[in-house]
């Protein structure tokens, strides 16, 4: 008996999980994308500085920049709980973004990058971190003609998954799970020449030690591998948040790599630079980058 008690538990709480997020989901979609954005902030701010994962965010805020003071430090984290809260309330509205056409919402810099890698008919990867809305990165490379293949971990509840994935329809691309098959479909899409998008700012337990924010942090290789392995170009990403709400979409040019012959100090080398980059794009503004997640050991 005490075996199926999980399972069980699960059938009660997987259908209710689900419907609420389902019920906030449809109430920011029936409002006007400004408020949308506005309530989800609005919330977030309440709720978030309540939870366990706030300390975590002021942990890494204080050792990230250790001179600041405390009253910044607790403004930055309250401040990114209005950014998560935003991307919640703005995800429903994705579908009916058009980045080509709304010049109010999203300015696109630098879609020349997106432009060369399109029509060069060689495979590439794009990076990105959770930065601002980050779902606008793959929205914007869809409406411009260059559907990316994304690594995906997928919601172990099932309903609540599919109103995830409603919220990303129309987003182009393969949605590959996390793992060894996941990996075999990265370096196939690579073969036919297609894209991959990657999130490049999660830890990975197993990864290399690589420096970001003055410590090293456990950051997975795979991207420079696959860089390495096909020598594709590596383009970051990142889109920045401003009042509105409005974004800005920033494509920076390919990643300035002279390949040495040796693997394991290349892909070390693409790495760090990876992660130069994104510390560049967070201090920025901090205020945009997701503080919660437990990027560096302890």
């Amino acid at each position: 008996m005490q075996t199926q008690r999980p399972g069980l538990k699960r059938l009660v709480t997987d259908p209710i999980i689900a419907i609420l997020t389902a019920v906030i989901f449809i109430v920011f979609r029936v409002l006007p994308f400004k408020y949308a954005s506005g309530l989800g902030g609005y919330l977030a701010r309440k709720i978030g500085p309540k939870l366990k994962l706030h300390s975590l965010a002021l942990k890494n805020l204080k050792s990230a920049f250790p001179h600041k003071p405390i009253s910044e430090i607790t403004s930055i984290a309250k401040d990114m709980w209005d950014n998560l809260g935003r991307v919640a309330g703005e995800y429903p509205h994705l579908p009916s973004i058009n980045i080509n056409a709304d010049r109010g919402i999203v300015e696109v810099v630098g879609i020349e990058h997106v432009e060369l890698l399109r029509d060069d008919n060689e495979p590439g990867i794009f990076f990105s971190g959770h930065i601002g809305n980050w779902e606008i990165v793959s929205l914007g490379a869809t409406q411009y003609g260059l559907p990316l293949d994304r690594v995906y971990r997928a919601a172990n509840n099932r309903m609540l998954e599919w109103v995830f994935r409603l919220g990303r329809r129309s987003i182009t691309g393969e949605l590959i799970p996390k793992g060894s098959i996941g990996a075999r479909q990265l370096l196939k899409s690579l073969y036919l020449k297609r894209h991959l998008g990657m999130m490049a700012d999660q830890k990975m337990n197993d990864g290399i030690p690589i420096p970001f924010f003055g410590r090293d942090a456990m950051t997975a290789p795979g991207l420079a591998e696959m860089a390495v392995r096909y020598k594709c170009p590596v383009v970051g990403a990142r889109v920045r948040r401003y009042p509105g709400p409005r974004f800005k979409l920033i494509i920076d040019p390919p990643l300035n790599f002279t390949p040495s012959g040796d693997r394991h100090r290349d892909v070390k080398s693409i790495m760090t630079m990876i992660n130069v980059r994104l510390e560049e794009w967070i201090r920025e503004a901090p205020e945009q980058w997701l503080w919660v997640h437990n990027r560096w050991p302890d």
